[in-house]
């Protein structure tokens, strides 16, 4: 790590003299007096060129394999050094020139259902990139052991009844970070736009200047019945799949879809008023109390639950077996293709599906340090 260490002090010396050309009481003779002689060196801009150096020996260090880093060249210094010290060239989360004003970049970010495996990679880069980050509740612990320590972390604090109040303040907080410079992520359970208020927030952050970039994420809803053998979609079984939310604006129950026998309906954020929901389509919407289901939750995280039952069974299996959100509700035949069952519900515990994954070759492991 030495030649790291000497592309520290070359970086830490170069802003110094960035500095040092910015202060009217530095020795100037042999330079001449510079266009910034009336610029005024303040304490924020000394911190905001220390950040800027740590922001950049941190992103190489997470980007670069280990292996690379290990043997890092003279040669790979002088270009890196190079790339930092160019002029008016975003490097690292920052520009340049110290003191200059950079704009801010909002990026929304699907975290998918749970195990950071599961993430894309430009989730996992935008990740990395992060000074602020603005996060779920549920986004599991995993996820966020993945945000650099540099950055600042808001957990939403929504709860029964604060939810739109909670939404206000995140919001806040990420168009404060933006006028500041910021790169702010946002990391969304699951996908952004699949009962995530992506859209919502798009046209907030759009409205105040700043147009997101929006990175996809593996919804819950087709990836949670995959996790517990249940295909959505089975020849002779089920031909369609519907994605509901159990809860409203306001909380006001949605008008629930009829019975179709060929379809299933995957019902997100309803475990909480399951009761009246199963009331609804067994008495008003057709459905057959005999009707096949699945309780789906903490979806690919260690502790993922399956609870496997009917509609004339699930209110009474979830209130006997405790409730583990986040969760889902799956409805259709489509449930006991896979697995069948004969007892009045079946709990299944854990989620080992990803851990005899081998990675071959010279891919890294998403936690590791990748080359951007």
């Amino acid at each position: 790590m030495e030649r790291l260490g000497s592309l520290r002090r070359r970086i830490w010396e170069e802003d110094h003299a960035a500095e040092l050309s910015q202060d009217p009481e530095a020795e100037e003779e042999d330079m001449g007096q510079p266009a910034t002689f009336n610029q005024l060196v303040t304490a924020e801009n000394v911190e905001a060129a220390r950040g800027r150096r740590m922001r950049w020996m941190s992103q190489i260090c997470e980007y670069w394999p280990l292996r690379r880093l290990s043997s890092i060249s003279d040669a790979d210094i002088e270009t890196l050094f190079r790339d930092y010290a160019k002029p008016n060239t975003l490097q690292g989360g920052g520009k340049s020139n110290i003191g200059r004003a950079r704009p801010g970049k909002i990026i929304l970010a699907g975290s998918g259902p749970g195990n950071p495996d599961l993430l894309t990679r430009a989730a996992h880069k935008a990740i990395l990139s992060a000074d602020v980050v603005l996060a779920d509740k549920l986004v599991p612990g995993p996820i966020l052991d993945l945000v650099p320590r540099r950055a600042t972390v808001h957990i939403a604090k929504k709860f029964p009844g604060n939810a739109d109040k909670a939404q206000e303040e995140l919001l806040a907080l990420g168009l404060e970070g933006l006028k500041a410079g910021s790169v702010v992520v946002r990391i969304k359970q699951g996908d952004p736009y699949i009962y995530g208020r992506g859209g919502e927030e798009y046209d907030f952050f759009s409205s105040h200047g700043y147009t997101p970039i929006v990175l996809p994420g593996i919804t819950s809803a087709l990836s949670a019945p995959l996790f517990a053998a249940i295909p959505p979609t089975h020849r002779s079984v089920a031909d369609q799949v519907l994605i509901c939310t159990g809860t409203g604006r306001k909380g006001v129950a949605p008008d629930h879809p009829q019975y179709a026998e060929s379809r299933t309906v995957i019902f997100l954020m309803a475990l909480h008023r399951l009761s009246s929901l199963i009331e609804n389509l067994t008495t008003s919407k057709g459905y057959p109390n005999d009707t096949p289901c699945a309780v789906l939750e903490r979806a690919s995280c260690p502790d993922q639950r399956v609870i496997r039952t009917t509609l004339e069974h699930v209110c009474a299996a979830v209130e006997v077996e405790g409730s583990r959100p986040p969760g889902l509700l799956v409805v259709g035949n489509a449930c006991a293709v896979l697995n069948k069952f004969h007892q009045k519900w079946v709990v299944e515990d854990g989620f080992q599906a990803l851990d005899d994954i081998g990675m071959e070759g010279d891919l890294p492991m998403l936690g590791e340090a990748v080359c951007a």
